[in-house]
C-alpha cells in the first residue's frame, strides 16, 4: 500500500484547478463571442451584399469582396453613426482598409470578419484593398460617404 506524497496532492489540485479553469474560459467565450456567422456557404445574410439601418445612429454592413470590387461599393450613413461591418470574400484573400480610421481587415473565403467603426465627421472615407489580388486590384476601391442630416 502506497501513501501519496503531500507534494503530489498540490501537483494533481493545481492540474485539476488549471484544467477547470480552462475549460470553463473555453465554454464562456464560446457563448460570449458569437456575434460573427461562423462561415459564408452556410449564410444567406451575405448573397445580396446590404446596408442595414438598426436606428437612427446603428448601421450594419453586410460587405463582400470579390474581384476586383467592394459590395457593396458606396455606403451613405449620416454624422455620428456607428457602423458595425461583416466582411466576407467570394474568392480570394482581399484587404479592407477605411482611410483615416482605425480599420485593417482581412477578407478570406469562408470566414466572416467583423468591426465597428464611429464616423463622427462628414466626408468621404475610402476603402481599399491593401492585400495583392490579382491584375485589377488597383481598382478595388469602395467608400463609405457620411453625410450631415438636412432637416425639412
Amino acid at each position: 500500500m502506497s501513501v501519496m506524497d503531500q507534494s503530489e496532492k498540490k501537483v494533481l489540485l493545481i492540474t485539476g484547478a488549471t484544467l477547470a479553469l480552462f475549460i470553463f474560459s473555453i465554454l464562456y467565450a464560446r457563448g460570449k463571442y458569437t456575434d460573427a456567422p461562423e462561415c459564408l456557404p452556410y449564410d444567406k445574410t451575405y448573397e445580396i451584399p446590404k446596408v442595414t439601418k438598426l436606428d437612427e445612429k446603428t448601421y450594419q454592413v453586410y460587405a463582400v469582396a470579390k474581384m476586383w470590387q467592394f459590395e457593396p461599393s458606396q455606403i451613405y450613413i449620416p454624422v455620428g453613426s456607428e457602423v458595425d461591418f461583416f466582411l466576407t470574400s467570394k474568392d480570394v484573400v482581399h484587404g479592407f482598409n477605411i482611410a483615416n480610421k482605425n480599420v485593417n481587415l482581412m477578407a478570406v473565403y469562408g470566414n466572416i470578419n467583423k468591426t465597428t467603426v464611429k464616423f463622427d465627421k462628414p466626408g468621404v472615407y475610402k476603402i481599399t484593398c491593401h492585400e495583392y489580388c490579382g491584375v485589377g486590384h488597383q481598382n478595388m476601391q469602395a467608400e463609405v460617404i457620411v453625410n450631415t442630416p438636412t432637416n425639412n
